[in-house]
């Protein structure tokens, strides 16, 4: 395996770890979407053909866990400052916990044919301590990816800050969950015994996590009618 295809991997490793149904998202068509559209606090996941083949291993992984149209990668936060710029806070291997441009953003998903993913933005129906949250994940900046998928290790992946940083009133605003790793026969696929035998660490099967997936279909979001195609 390349090293390009391994960060990519690691990058994207929490995409089978639950199940999901079926999504029309990819299909919609893309508009521009200006910064003032979007609102601090919103979420932006981002969902790639089920199909998507990256040397095999994208394809295994759909046909591992069956997500059908669109498979949901990732999870972002995002900021709009005062001069209604929109800024990306998110957990990823390649930055660890990040705060960056959005044009950025949308560069570092741009798949190979140079297109765009599906990016779907999601907001809470209720909006109360949006300014909080955010601030919340601010203070996780400069914290290394967590390619371990366990919590309280100083170390986030893309949900893990979100779960982290949505607290109100003492309370997480997102379910976390048994998470899964094993295909449809119950067995561990191989690309998870590699990666975890890799990084020296056991498979979290069933410890409690969150992943983009199920983060999206949480009762506490409503979908925002903006297609992002470009802000660059």
């Amino acid at each position: 395996m390349r090293k390009s295809s391994l960060f990519i991997l690691l990058f994207l490793l929490f995409w089978g770890c639950s199940r999901s149904e079926k999504s029309d998202d990819a299909k919609q068509p893309a508009a521009v979407a200006k910064a003032e559209t979007l609102a601090t606090g919103d979420l932006l996941f981002v969902g790639i053909p089920g199909d998507y083949n990256l040397e095999g291993i994208s394809s295994a992984i759909a046909d591992a866990t069956g997500y059908g149209d669109t498979n949901f990668i990732h999870t972002a936060i995002i900021e709009v400052d005062g001069d209604g710029q929109a800024w990306i806070i998110d957990a990823t291997l390649k930055r660890g916990v990040a705060r960056y441009p959005i044009d950025t953003f949308l560069t570092d998903f741009t798949l190979n044919d140079g297109s765009l993913p599906a990016l779907v933005v999601m907001r809470l129906a209720d909006t109360t301590g949006c300014s909080r949250f955010v601030a919340n994940a601010k203070g996780f900046l400069g914290e290394p990816y967590d390619a371990y998928f366990t919590p309280d290790n100083d170390k986030h992946y893309c949900t893990e800050l979100v779960y982290d940083a949505y607290i109100r009133d003492g309370k997480h605003l997102f379910t976390a969950r048994p998470m899964n790793f094993k295909n449809a026969d119950g067995e561990f696929p191989l690309y998870w015994t590699q990666l975890f035998h890799a990084i020296g660490a056991k498979i979290p099967q069933d410890e409690l996590g969150t992943n983009p997936q199920e983060m999206r279909m949480e009762p506490v979001l409503k979908r925002v009618n903006i297609d992002i195609a470009t802000v660059r």
